[in-house]
Protein backbone atom coordinates (compact mmCIF):
# COMPACT_ATOMS: atom_id res chain seq x y z
CA UNK A 1 0.00 0.00 0.00
CA UNK A 2 0.98 3.92 -0.65
CA UNK A 3 2.38 5.90 1.90
CA UNK A 4 0.43 8.76 1.20
CA UNK A 5 -3.26 9.27 -0.15
CA UNK A 6 -5.33 12.28 -1.54
CA UNK A 7 -6.80 14.52 0.74
CA UNK A 8 -8.26 18.02 1.46
CA UNK A 9 -5.77 20.44 3.27
CA UNK A 10 -5.74 23.87 4.78
CA UNK A 11 -2.82 25.56 5.14
CA UNK A 12 -3.40 28.73 6.34
CA UNK A 13 -6.82 30.06 7.85
CA UNK A 14 -9.59 32.03 5.59
CA UNK A 15 -11.86 31.51 3.04
CA UNK A 16 -13.11 28.81 1.52
CA UNK A 17 -10.31 29.39 -1.30
CA UNK A 18 -7.88 28.09 1.08
CA UNK A 19 -8.88 24.65 0.90
CA UNK A 20 -7.07 22.39 -1.47
CA UNK A 21 -5.87 18.89 -2.41
CA UNK A 22 -2.93 17.94 -0.98
CA UNK A 23 -0.93 14.64 -0.68
CA UNK A 24 -0.56 13.22 3.06
CA UNK A 25 0.28 10.30 4.94
CA UNK A 26 -1.98 7.49 5.13
CA UNK A 27 -2.90 7.32 9.09
CA UNK A 28 -2.43 3.90 10.82
CA UNK A 29 -5.10 2.43 13.23
CA UNK A 30 -4.35 2.39 17.00
CA UNK A 31 -5.60 0.57 19.41
CA UNK A 32 -9.39 -0.01 19.10
CA UNK A 33 -9.28 2.21 15.63
CA UNK A 34 -10.80 1.41 11.92
CA UNK A 35 -9.35 2.97 9.12
CA UNK A 36 -11.73 2.93 6.74
CA UNK A 37 -11.60 3.91 3.09
CA UNK A 38 -13.96 6.97 3.01
CA UNK A 39 -17.39 6.55 0.49
CA UNK A 40 -18.28 9.92 1.49
CA UNK A 41 -17.41 12.70 4.21
CA UNK A 42 -20.08 14.85 5.71
CA UNK A 43 -19.54 18.96 5.59
CA UNK A 44 -20.55 20.31 9.38
CA UNK A 45 -20.64 24.35 10.56
CA UNK A 46 -17.66 23.51 12.64
CA UNK A 47 -15.22 22.44 9.17
CA UNK A 48 -15.86 26.16 8.41
CA UNK A 49 -15.35 27.43 11.74
CA UNK A 50 -12.14 25.58 12.45
CA UNK A 51 -11.22 26.74 8.45
CA UNK A 52 -11.60 30.95 8.91
CA UNK A 53 -10.13 31.42 12.36
CA UNK A 54 -8.14 29.99 14.39
CA UNK A 55 -10.57 29.29 17.43
CA UNK A 56 -9.17 25.59 17.92
CA UNK A 57 -5.54 24.65 18.02
CA UNK A 58 -4.66 23.12 15.12
CA UNK A 59 -1.36 21.86 13.25
CA UNK A 60 -1.32 22.87 9.94
CA UNK A 61 -2.10 21.76 7.49
CA UNK A 62 -5.37 20.34 8.27
CA UNK A 63 -7.57 17.91 6.81
CA UNK A 64 -11.17 18.70 8.07
CA UNK A 65 -14.27 16.71 8.36
CA UNK A 66 -16.22 15.21 11.69
CA UNK A 67 -18.07 12.53 10.11
CA UNK A 68 -17.44 9.83 7.60
CA UNK A 69 -19.18 6.49 5.69
CA UNK A 70 -16.97 3.72 4.04
CA UNK A 71 -15.27 0.33 4.04
CA UNK A 72 -13.20 -0.83 7.23
CA UNK A 73 -9.57 -0.56 5.04
CA UNK A 74 -7.50 -1.88 8.64
CA UNK A 75 -7.98 -2.98 11.97
CA UNK A 76 -6.01 -1.41 15.03
CA UNK A 77 -5.36 -3.59 18.35
CA UNK A 78 -9.24 -4.70 19.88
CA UNK A 79 -11.02 -2.99 17.23
CA UNK A 80 -13.81 -5.66 17.57
CA UNK A 81 -17.31 -6.26 16.08
CA UNK A 82 -16.52 -5.16 12.70
CA UNK A 83 -13.94 -6.94 10.00
CA UNK A 84 -12.03 -5.38 6.67
CA UNK A 85 -14.70 -4.85 3.92
CA UNK A 86 -17.39 -4.17 6.39
CA UNK A 87 -19.19 -0.96 5.25
CA UNK A 88 -19.53 1.97 8.95
CA UNK A 89 -20.13 5.24 9.46
CA UNK A 90 -18.33 7.08 12.74
CA UNK A 91 -16.79 9.87 13.81
CA UNK A 92 -13.33 10.72 12.27
CA UNK A 93 -10.76 11.12 14.09
CA UNK A 94 -8.22 12.14 11.49
CA UNK A 95 -10.03 14.74 9.06
CA UNK A 96 -12.75 12.68 7.04
CA UNK A 97 -11.79 14.54 3.37
CA UNK A 98 -9.74 12.27 2.92
CA UNK A 99 -9.53 8.87 0.39
CA UNK A 100 -8.38 7.00 4.35
CA UNK A 101 -9.62 8.44 7.79
CA UNK A 102 -9.73 6.50 11.28
CA UNK A 103 -12.82 6.39 13.80
CA UNK A 104 -13.06 4.80 16.73
CA UNK A 105 -16.47 5.56 17.90
CA UNK A 106 -18.44 3.64 14.57
CA UNK A 107 -21.19 1.29 13.65
CA UNK A 108 -22.03 -1.12 11.00
CA UNK A 109 -23.96 0.78 8.09
CA UNK A 110 -26.94 -1.76 6.95
CA UNK A 111 -27.40 -2.68 3.43
CA UNK A 112 -30.04 -0.76 2.55
CA UNK A 113 -28.88 2.50 3.55
CA UNK A 114 -26.60 4.65 1.10
CA UNK A 115 -23.26 6.21 2.57
CA UNK A 116 -24.16 9.72 1.89
CA UNK A 117 -27.36 9.32 4.15
CA UNK A 118 -24.67 7.44 6.61
CA UNK A 119 -22.01 9.94 6.77
CA UNK A 120 -24.67 12.67 7.23
CA UNK A 121 -25.97 11.22 10.88
CA UNK A 122 -23.35 10.70 13.33
CA UNK A 123 -22.88 14.79 14.71
CA UNK A 124 -26.10 15.31 14.57
CA UNK A 125 -27.71 12.22 15.78
CA UNK A 126 -25.27 13.03 18.85
CA UNK A 127 -25.83 16.41 19.22
CA UNK A 128 -29.94 15.57 19.24
CA UNK A 129 -29.84 12.72 21.72
CA UNK A 130 -28.06 15.12 23.86
CA UNK A 131 -30.46 17.47 23.84
CA UNK A 132 -33.24 15.41 24.67
CA UNK A 133 -31.37 13.69 27.13
CA UNK A 134 -30.12 17.36 28.67
CA UNK A 135 -34.43 18.56 28.19
CA UNK A 136 -35.77 14.85 29.47
CA UNK A 137 -38.10 14.77 26.88
CA UNK A 138 -40.92 12.82 27.74
CA UNK A 139 -44.00 10.52 26.36
CA UNK A 140 -46.84 13.25 26.44
CA UNK A 141 -44.65 16.42 26.72
CA UNK A 142 -44.74 19.06 24.24
CA UNK A 143 -41.24 19.86 23.17
CA UNK A 144 -40.75 22.90 20.56
CA UNK A 145 -37.96 22.58 17.91
CA UNK A 146 -36.65 25.86 16.19
CA UNK A 147 -34.76 24.86 13.08
CA UNK A 148 -36.50 21.51 12.61
CA UNK A 149 -35.38 21.02 9.24
CA UNK A 150 -31.71 21.86 9.62
CA UNK A 151 -30.11 18.24 10.20
CA UNK A 152 -29.66 18.41 14.50
CA UNK A 153 -33.22 20.02 14.25
CA UNK A 154 -35.01 17.13 11.90
CA UNK A 155 -33.40 14.28 13.90
CA UNK A 156 -34.42 16.14 17.10
CA UNK A 157 -38.41 16.26 15.60
CA UNK A 158 -37.89 12.64 15.18
CA UNK A 159 -36.24 11.05 18.46
CA UNK A 160 -38.88 13.26 20.39
CA UNK A 161 -41.94 11.84 18.19
CA UNK A 162 -40.52 8.44 18.47
CA UNK A 163 -40.52 9.09 21.97
CA UNK A 164 -44.13 9.73 22.55
CA UNK A 165 -43.61 13.66 22.88
CA UNK A 166 -45.64 16.43 20.60
CA UNK A 167 -43.68 18.20 18.65
CA UNK A 168 -44.17 21.30 17.64
CA UNK A 169 -41.41 22.43 14.83
CA UNK A 170 -40.42 25.74 13.98
CA UNK A 171 -38.75 26.21 10.02
CA UNK A 172 -39.27 28.76 6.69
CA UNK A 173 -42.42 29.08 5.14
CA UNK A 174 -40.38 26.14 2.30
CA UNK A 175 -39.51 23.62 5.15
CA UNK A 176 -43.16 23.54 6.27
CA UNK A 177 -44.28 20.50 4.62
CA UNK A 178 -40.75 18.71 6.18
CA UNK A 179 -41.80 19.81 9.46
CA UNK A 180 -44.87 17.52 9.07
CA UNK A 181 -43.42 14.71 7.37
CA UNK A 182 -41.61 14.49 10.56
CA UNK A 183 -43.97 13.82 12.84
CA UNK A 184 -44.39 16.96 14.45
CA UNK A 185 -46.74 20.46 13.97
CA UNK A 186 -45.16 22.96 11.55
CA UNK A 187 -45.18 26.48 12.00
CA UNK A 188 -42.92 29.78 10.54
CA UNK A 189 -40.29 31.81 12.17
CA UNK A 190 -40.87 35.43 12.82
CA UNK A 191 -43.24 38.08 14.63
CA UNK A 192 -46.05 36.36 16.44
CA UNK A 193 -44.36 33.53 17.05
CA UNK A 194 -45.40 33.17 20.58
CA UNK A 195 -49.24 33.38 19.73
CA UNK A 196 -48.64 31.16 16.98
CA UNK A 197 -47.14 28.40 18.97
CA UNK A 198 -49.80 28.96 22.11
CA UNK A 199 -52.74 28.39 19.63
CA UNK A 200 -50.90 25.18 18.60
CA UNK A 201 -50.09 23.96 21.62
CA UNK A 202 -52.67 25.39 24.01
CA UNK A 203 -51.73 23.38 27.31
CA UNK A 204 -48.24 25.15 26.94
CA UNK A 205 -45.03 24.15 25.97
CA UNK A 206 -42.89 21.66 28.43
CA UNK A 207 -39.57 22.41 26.77
CA UNK A 208 -37.60 24.04 23.93
CA UNK A 209 -34.87 23.39 21.98
CA UNK A 210 -33.61 25.57 19.38
CA UNK A 211 -31.45 24.24 16.70
CA UNK A 212 -31.47 27.65 14.69
CA UNK A 213 -29.98 30.22 16.12
CA UNK A 214 -32.19 32.99 14.71
CA UNK A 215 -33.15 34.76 17.79
CA UNK A 216 -35.95 33.25 19.22
CA UNK A 217 -34.47 32.47 22.76
CA UNK A 218 -37.14 35.65 24.19
CA UNK A 219 -39.98 34.04 22.52
CA UNK A 220 -38.74 30.60 24.06
CA UNK A 221 -38.94 32.08 27.66
CA UNK A 222 -41.95 33.53 26.96
CA UNK A 223 -43.68 30.69 26.16
CA UNK A 224 -41.54 28.32 29.13
CA UNK A 225 -42.52 30.83 31.50
CA UNK A 226 -38.59 30.97 32.70
CA UNK A 227 -35.20 29.16 30.92
CA UNK A 228 -36.29 26.15 33.03
CA UNK A 229 -36.00 23.23 30.10
CA UNK A 230 -35.00 25.65 27.40
CA UNK A 231 -31.56 24.66 25.41
CA UNK A 232 -29.69 26.06 22.12
CA UNK A 233 -27.29 24.84 20.24
CA UNK A 234 -26.78 27.57 18.15
CA UNK A 235 -27.46 31.10 19.79
CA UNK A 236 -24.84 33.36 21.20
CA UNK A 237 -27.15 35.68 23.47
CA UNK A 238 -27.78 32.39 25.61
CA UNK A 239 -25.81 33.42 28.62
CA UNK A 240 -27.29 36.75 28.78
CA UNK A 241 -30.19 35.49 28.56
CA UNK A 242 -29.09 32.60 31.09
CA UNK A 243 -30.64 29.89 28.96
CA UNK A 244 -28.31 26.66 28.78
CA UNK A 245 -26.34 25.59 26.09
CA UNK A 246 -24.75 21.89 25.15
CA UNK A 247 -22.97 20.21 26.95
CA UNK A 248 -19.81 18.55 26.11
CA UNK A 249 -20.60 15.62 23.21
CA UNK A 250 -20.54 12.42 24.21
CA UNK A 251 -20.01 9.65 21.26
CA UNK A 252 -22.12 6.26 21.51
CA UNK A 253 -21.51 3.54 18.91
CA UNK A 254 -25.01 2.34 20.21
CA UNK A 255 -26.92 5.68 19.76
CA UNK A 256 -25.36 5.57 16.52
CA UNK A 257 -26.31 2.01 15.34
CA UNK A 258 -30.13 3.19 16.61
CA UNK A 259 -30.07 5.87 13.99
CA UNK A 260 -28.86 4.21 11.50
CA UNK A 261 -31.04 1.11 11.57
CA UNK A 262 -34.00 3.33 11.81
CA UNK A 263 -32.55 5.16 8.48
CA UNK A 264 -32.39 1.80 7.22
CA UNK A 265 -35.99 0.69 8.10
CA UNK A 266 -37.48 3.57 6.56
CA UNK A 267 -38.57 4.89 10.19
CA UNK A 268 -36.40 7.97 10.28
CA UNK A 269 -35.00 10.41 7.15
CA UNK A 270 -32.62 12.95 6.66
CA UNK A 271 -31.96 15.12 4.14
CA UNK A 272 -29.11 15.43 1.84
CA UNK A 273 -28.60 19.06 0.36
CA UNK A 274 -26.02 18.20 -2.32
CA UNK A 275 -23.50 15.51 -2.98
CA UNK A 276 -20.12 16.98 -4.58
CA UNK A 277 -16.46 15.53 -4.94
CA UNK A 278 -14.33 15.75 -2.98
CA UNK A 279 -12.48 18.42 -5.26
CA UNK A 280 -15.32 20.93 -4.46
CA UNK A 281 -14.92 21.38 -0.65
CA UNK A 282 -14.26 25.12 -0.95
CA UNK A 283 -18.09 25.23 -3.09
CA UNK A 284 -19.14 22.70 -0.18
CA UNK A 285 -17.83 25.23 2.38
CA UNK A 286 -19.87 28.13 0.43
CA UNK A 287 -22.92 25.97 0.84
CA UNK A 288 -22.73 25.44 4.26
CA UNK A 289 -21.70 28.95 5.43
CA UNK A 290 -24.95 30.41 3.07
CA UNK A 291 -27.03 29.05 5.65
CA UNK A 292 -29.32 27.32 3.11
CA UNK A 293 -27.71 24.41 1.87
CA UNK A 294 -31.09 22.28 1.56
CA UNK A 295 -29.99 19.25 3.94
CA UNK A 296 -26.51 17.47 4.62
CA UNK A 297 -23.81 18.25 1.43
CA UNK A 298 -21.39 15.48 1.60
CA UNK A 299 -18.27 14.92 -0.15
CA UNK A 300 -17.65 11.90 -1.77
CA UNK A 301 -14.10 10.86 -3.29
Amino acid sequence: MTTTMRAIVFDEHGGPDVLHPAAVEVPEPAAGQLRVRVQAAAVNVWDTKIRSAPVVRLRLPHVPGLEVAGVVDALGPGADGVAVGDRVAGFADTGGYAELALTSVFARVPDALGSAEAASVPVAAETAMRALRRLDVRAGETLLVHGATGAVGALAVQLAVRRGARVVGTASPAGQDRVTAAGATATTYGPGLVDRVRALAPTGVDAVLDAAGRGALRDSITLRGGTDRVLTIADPAAAALGVASTSASRRDAGELAEVLDALARGEMTTTIGRVLPLDDAARAHELVESGHPGGKVVLVP
